[in-house]
């Protein structure tokens, strides 16, 4: 007994010491990498049902906030983005990762994006986002449509472009009540909060005459960071609209979880659809210190939180190792040092 004691004695010091550091104190998290029959009452949205916005938060159907803790996909246009877009994946997602909710990000311009590729190539991504949206629906998880601008810099580039893109989407998806729309990633290169409103108002009429209620979330300024200045002049005359903010931990510490606050004190309702623990690039070390913060924030205004990202790709923010050749079927062992951290923060 003195034995067991002692070892759990040494055991404690590794936890403490490796928080004081700021890595992860992982807790056992096994994943066996199937996936399993759940009925539908079970299920996330079969729970919460249809949700919408009150306050700074993001409410169920019988008005009970409610937190999407999800992941999202690289970027569909790529082949360390799509191929992970598929039902079994997704399933282990809501299985064993804790996931409520898939990020489907749909690049505009980068690599073959959406408004600079060809019609057959348009036609794949829109076919990946369906397959992402009736998974989504058939295990009873939310889903985010993504349009992922980034090189683009503003949104007002390819505006009329999304007009079309949202308003097919949204028809399609009308009666889908677990969809919800991300109009503009992370408008950058000194776009102005202004800029970006009027964006928003040209927009959401588009989603909103195919689908009076489903939540819209728009992007705020300087890689969507700035949700203090949108507080300061939010969209009027719309309801069931949230507003994006993203971190990488490493990068965006204090003085970044300052203004996230004061949007949530000045009564905005904020929704963090991006982060990791590594470094704004993607890449370099991992702050699990600070992401800790982060979510200690978000937990406290009841905000949800969607990580990037499900690849392989060799890079920090990856969830799973870039030696991992699956893409469903995700055990322990296939995780990457984030992805273990993610999943045991969801699971807790």
């Amino acid at each position: 007994m003195k034995k067991r004691w002692q070892l759990m004695g040494i055991v404690m010091a590794v936890v403490i010491m490796a928080s004081a550091l700021g890595q992860p104190a992982f807790a056992a998290v096994k994943l066996t990498g199937k996936t399993k029959q759940t009925e539908y009452s079970d299920t996330p949205f079969g729970k919460h049902g249809k949700l919408k916005v009150e306050g700074t938060k993001l409410v169920d159907k019988n008005g009970d906030t409610f937190q999407l803790k999800g992941v999202s996909t690289h970027g569909i246009n790529w082949d360390v983005g799509y191929p992970y877009v598929n039902y079994n994946s997704i399933s282990n997602l809501r299985d064993e990762w804790g996931v409520n909710c898939i990020r489907v990000a749909m690049y505009t311009q980068d690599y073959n994006g959406y408004c600079v590729t060809g019609a057959n190539e348009r036609k794949k991504l829109l076919n990946t986002i369906h397959t992402a949206v009736t998974s989504a629906k058939k295990l009873g998880i939310y889903v985010i449509i993504d349009w992922h601008i980034l090189n683009d810099q503003t949104p007002k580039k390819y505006q009329k472009q999304a007009k079309a893109f949202f308003k097919k989407v949204s028809q399609k998806y009308k009666k889908y009540g677990n969809v919800l729309y991300e109009i503009c990633n992370e408008p950058n290169g000194g776009t102005s909060w202004g800029t970006i409103k009027s964006y928003a108002k040209s927009v959401i009429p588009c989603i909103r005459n195919n689908n009076k209620n489903a939540v819209i979330i728009v992007g705020t300024p300087n890689w969507s960071q700035d949700v203090d200045v949108a507080a300061k002049s939010p969209l009027k005359g719309y309801k069931n609209i949230m507003y994006a903010v993203h971190f990488y931990a490493a990068t965006h510490q204090q003085s970044y979880r300052d203004k996230c606050e004061a949007a949530f004190k000045a009564g905005l309702p904020v929704i963090c659809t991006e982060f990791s623990a590594c470094e704004a690039s993607g890449q370099g070390a991992y702050n699990f210190s600070s992401a800790n913060e982060w979510l200690k924030l978000l937990d406290k205004y009841g905000a949800g939180y969607i990580s990037w990202s499900l690849s392989n790709k060799s890079e920090s923010c990856s969830l799973l190792k870039s030696s991992c050749n699956k893409t469903s079927g995700y055990k322990t062992s296939d995780l990457s040092r984030m992805g273990k951290w993610l999943v045991g923060k969801y699971r807790e």
